[in-house]
């Protein structure tokens, strides 16, 4: 496992951030970075098992990961645990391909930055922390940038 870190800096209050990251229509959005078609079922609630899911590029059938909520501090924190991935309908957290992600956390931190040279706008510092296996490490040095910068566009609309 590798450790990845990301971050940027977005040009409006955490809470529009946090809200724009993870509420269900603008996560969609901003996670075409990743793979289009991307959303969750489940919630945000610590403790709460939630799925990332989207259609397979080979078969079209939804497939992704098997997660829970780790921790959850509002416009603060918030910490997912991947436990297995998700195919054809299927929860498999036992086999040696799920093994390979598991026990894997992504996690988001939210901050404050100082206003933005005296315009009065509030600053928001994304933090992106998660782990990743060797195989996919690169992928996601390519895909996370692009996803970060989608989510500032979209929670600096008007």
């Amino acid at each position: 496992m590798q450790k990845l870190h990301f971050s940027i800096q977005i040009n409006t209050p955490k809470e529009k951030v946090w809200h724009m990251m993870l509420d269900d229509k603008p996560y969609r959005e901003w996670t075409t970075a990743f793979s289009p078609g991307s959303y969750y079922k489940g919630d945000w609630k610590k403790g709460s098992k939630i799925l990332f899911l989207g259609p397979d590029p080979k078969t079209g059938e939804e497939s992704g990961m098997v997660s829970r909520i780790a921790e959850n501090k509002p416009y603060e924190y918030i910490s997912i645990e991947h436990l297995g991935l998700f195919q054809n309908g299927v929860e498999d957290i036992t086999s040696e391909e799920a093994k390979k992600w598991a026990p894997a956390f992504e996690n988001y931190t939210f901050k404050d930055k100082d206003l933005s040279a005296g315009s009065g706008q509030a600053v928001t510092e994304v933090l992106v922390d998660m782990d990743s296996t060797d195989e996919m490490a690169e992928e996601f040095k390519k895909m996370w940038p692009e996803a970060l910068k989608k989510l500032k566009k979209i929670a600096e609309r008007k």
